[in-house]
């Protein structure tokens, strides 16, 4: 009870310290905080409210503007409408046409296809024979029916295995203005994403693209819960909030918004040549990273000292227990279970339906050692000759110091002849093992009892007959094995 008592007073006196730490470093760090973020947005909105938009507008022109121009270029060339115009003859002079196209200007892929013809060139040659019935065919159809001179598509590139492709589909005219098909290049939508991504991570914003209806067609991979996905319509997002004519009117403008407490600035410009919006979204939040960073850390470190004292306390704790526990069941020279600790794993042995055989194992002349040499040196002796034991058994095994110089083994799963031949290599390990103490080494010799457990036996029958098995082999001159079998009813 005083022992319980004591226990109980120190994981208190430790809860309160643990609280009044965590509370006053807590309080420190939320303070700092706070205080330097109303800083640090005063500092965006005073400053940096006029985002960086005309500078990724501008990175943004010259890197996906660019297949738009080449496309452009192809749809003028002479060699191309000269050589549809003159029947198309040597597809190897457009092939090659089409893969210099590609090379130069580093693009996914080039493409030409004959409305005469209906048919496919590419930089790898002739494609296909397109077919107004084929739904992959479709986009074409589209091109030749619109009134505008280009589109932008998303659509698979059936030349590089149907992988997600960002086209550039010009039409292309003759020297009478006739439609005679259509040409482009195509960026493929991954390439796109990385600069997008690019340009996110080199400018702290959230960069997407939106059409004219309202639509996402274009965003990065880095893109958080908060932010535009692909298909998504500004509808389904917060960052209008009232600012509808950004689109319909100004086509332009910096606006603010908030999202579950996050403060948002918002830049719109719109892009002619693509004929979508530019969103450039800055999240309030992304210019308060580092003291963010620096209050996580500090909540850290507050966590982890609370931690370290719970984990040292309850180490504590369960050493005292172990302590406890160990002084009630092992034996403090050999480190083996003592009587106690024994009866605890006997039952757990005996508890199954495999054989199980019991050793009682006496070193021979003890006493006469230790009145000779001492109860040191006899000590050191049965120290040395408890790890010997344990060398010779199975951790399933169950060993104990039964008393004084006595030990008791209990073998699971093991009939006669097995402990036999355990006990015989026992008894000749202590008969050759040489223990030394002060410099004077000291020889034994073991005497062993052995018997099997059987359905009518309790434990105390057990160790009995494994005594009077002991009690014969010391009687027969000692450093020997004797087996106890039960007397037949």
């Amino acid at each position: 009870m005083p022992f319980a008592s004591a226990v109980t007073s120190q994981r208190r006196v430790l809860l309160a310290v643990v609280i009044l730490l965590a509370a006053g470093f807590l309080a420190t760090s939320l303070l700092s905080y706070h205080a330097s973020r109303e800083s640090i947005r005063n500092g965006i909105i005073d400053t940096e409210l006029p985002l960086t938009s005309d500078t990724v507008y501008s990175e943004i022109q010259k890197d996906l503007i660019r297949p738009v121009l080449i496309a452009s270029m192809m749809s003028r060339d002479t060699f191309m409408r000269d050589w549809v115009v003159d029947g198309e003859r040597d597809t190897g002079r457009m092939t090659r046409y089409l893969r210099e196209v590609m090379d130069h200007y580093g693009a996914f892929t080039s493409f030409f296809i004959s409305d005469a013809t209906q048919t496919y060139y590419q930089a790898k040659g002739v494609l296909k024979k397109i077919n107004p019935q084929e739904p992959r065919d479709a986009w074409y159809y589209r091109v030749r029916d619109m009134q505008e001179p280009y589109e932008i598509s998303f659509d698979p590139d059936m030349a590089n295995q149907d992988k997600p492709t960002f086209f550039i589909n010009y039409k292309v005219f003759d020297y009478q203005n006739r439609f005679i098909g259509a040409a482009g290049v195509g960026l493929t939508v991954d390439a796109a994403v990385k600069l997008i991504d690019h340009y996110q991570k080199r400018y702290d914003r959230s960069v997407y693209f939106v059409d004219t209806k309202g639509l996402v067609v274009l965003t990065g991979t880095r893109t958080d819960t908060e932010g535009p996905r692909v298909g998504q319509t500004l509808l389904d997002l917060p960052v209008l909030n009232g600012h509808q004519q950004v689109l319909t009117e100004a086509k332009q403008g910096t606006f603010e918004y908030n999202v579950y407490g996050t403060g948002h600035f918002v830049n719109v410009r719109f892009i002619p040549e693509l004929n979508w919006f530019l969103f450039v979204d800055k999240r309030e939040t992304m210019a308060l990273n580092g003291i963010r960073h620096s209050l996580y850390l500090n909540l850290f470190i507050c966590l982890v000292v609370t931690a370290l004292v719970v984990v040292l306390l309850n180490r504590t704790l369960r050493r005292y227990q172990k302590r406890l526990e160990a002084q009630a069941t092992l034996d403090s020279l050999t480190g083996l279970p003592n009587r106690r600790g024994f009866n605890l794993l006997a039952g757990h042995a005996l508890s199954g339906n495999g054989p199980v055989t019991a050793l009682l194992l006496d070193l021979d002349h003890f006493k006469r050692l230790n009145d000779t040499h001492g109860h040191l040196a006899g000590d050191a002796v049965l120290a040395g000759f408890a790890q010997d034991l344990k060398s010779c058994l199975r951790q399933s095994d169950v060993i104990c110091r039964w008393g004084g110089e006595e030990f008791i083994v209990l073998l699971k799963d093991s009939d006669l002849a097995g402990a036999q031949r355990v006990a015989e290599q026992i008894r000749q390990l202590a008969e050759r093992h040489e223990y030394s103490f002060a410099g004077i080494i000291q020889q034994v010799t073991v005497s062993v009892g052995l018997t099997q457990r059987y359905p009518q036996d309790s434990l105390q029958d057990l160790i009995a007959r494994a005594d009077r098995a002991l009690y014969r082999a010391k009687l027969n001159g000692r450093n020997q094995v004797c087996i106890e079998r039960p007397k037949p009813a």
